[in-house]
């Protein structure tokens, strides 16, 4: 596995990191960027979440992969480089290697470099005819690809991670991963879609408190990175869907009035004050097909569970 030269440095990533934290806190209405969840104890969170039976998202998702894989197998021909955003763990991406002839190179993204290098380690000895080539990066912002021979170039983005980013946001994303990929490309991209309110609320409030736990996190990843005092367990874990929005919100809400330093900067918490922490918006198809049109996309296949609980589309560059 060759080990890409375009990861941030520590300085820099801390620098945008206190400045990403302080720009949402100073805000009227707290907020923080939910990139930051996943740091390494963040990411192992989330791999608990994905294994919560009330988190259905990922499970609907996983088993899909492979009949997805085996109709992309059909329509990828000649050589393909694969660029996963937001690769955590490099589970799904082993669904698509198992299936597909024609992959060249596999370059994930993450934001958690430990977490990426030694998932990578472990994918690059599964599927030794791969060259896998990973980008300690924020995927949400452009970043340049390794410089491998010219290759069309399929994006993948699964487990609606895209209900993330707001749809103006998501707009803006879709049309630059578009002009990162560049012509002849196609995208493959999990959507959560709109279901019974009960159902999304669960999935988000576990019995087990793990999501709380995950939720939690993001205070501990601040401490440890801008040299903060966030008390953790003075925030509890809130999340609603939404449905004028269309959206799962998630929150921290401080129980008592207190003040948070943060890099030599004084932040103040009324009791009862909320952090908003992450948005995950649902989508019909012919929703998120008319959005991503917006930014350059056509469809060219969908595929749904039965159930119509999740949705992976495959999009080409226009």
């Amino acid at each position: 596995m060759q080990t890409s030269q375009f990861a941030i440095t520590e300085g820099d990533f801390r620098s945008l990191f206190i400045r990403d934290v302080l720009d949402g806190l100073q805000q009227p209405k707290k907020s923080l960027p939910s990139k930051y969840f996943y740091d390494s104890q963040g990411s192992q969170y989330f791999d608990q979440i994905c294994n919560l039976e009330e988190y259905y998202p990922y499970r609907t998702e996983l088993s899909m992969l492979p009949d997805v894989a085996r109709d992309l197998n059909s329509i990828l021909q000649n050589s393909w480089e694969i660029v996963e955003f937001g690769a955590g763990s490099l589970v799904k991406i082993r669904l698509l290697l198992q299936q597909l002839d024609n992959i060249e190179h596999y370059v994930p993204i993450d934001i958690a470099g430990d977490h990426l290098r030694q998932a990578s380690d472990r994918l690059q000895q599964e599927f030794p005819q791969v060259s896998v080539l990973p980008i300690e990066a924020d995927f949400t912002q452009p970043a340049p690809l390794p410089e491998t021979r010219s290759l069309p170039k399929l994006g993948f983005f699964p487990g609606s991670t895209i209900g993330n980013f707001s749809p103006e946001q998501a707009q803006i994303f879709l049309s630059n991963i578009r002009q990162s990929l560049g012509k002849h490309s196609r995208l493959l991209i999990g959507v959560d879609t709109k279901k019974d309110p009960n159902v999304l609320h669960n999935a988000y409030n576990d019995s087990m408190g793990v999501t709380a736990a995950f939720n939690r996190n993001i205070l501990t990843h601040i401490n440890r990175i801008c040299d903060a005092n966030f008390d953790s367990q003075t925030f509890a874990h809130y999340a609603f869907y939404n449905p004028v929005a269309s959206r799962i919100e998630m929150h921290l809400i401080s129980t008592l009035a207190q003040e948070v330093n943060i890099d030599d900067q004084m932040i103040a918490f009324s009791e009862g004050e909320n952090i908003h922490t992450e948005n995950s918006y649902k989508y019909t198809p012919d929703e998120f097909l008319a959005l991503a049109a917006t930014s350059g996309w056509d469809r060219e296949k969908i595929w749904q569970d039965k159930a119509h609980m999740f949705s992976i589309f495959l999009l080409s560059a226009r």
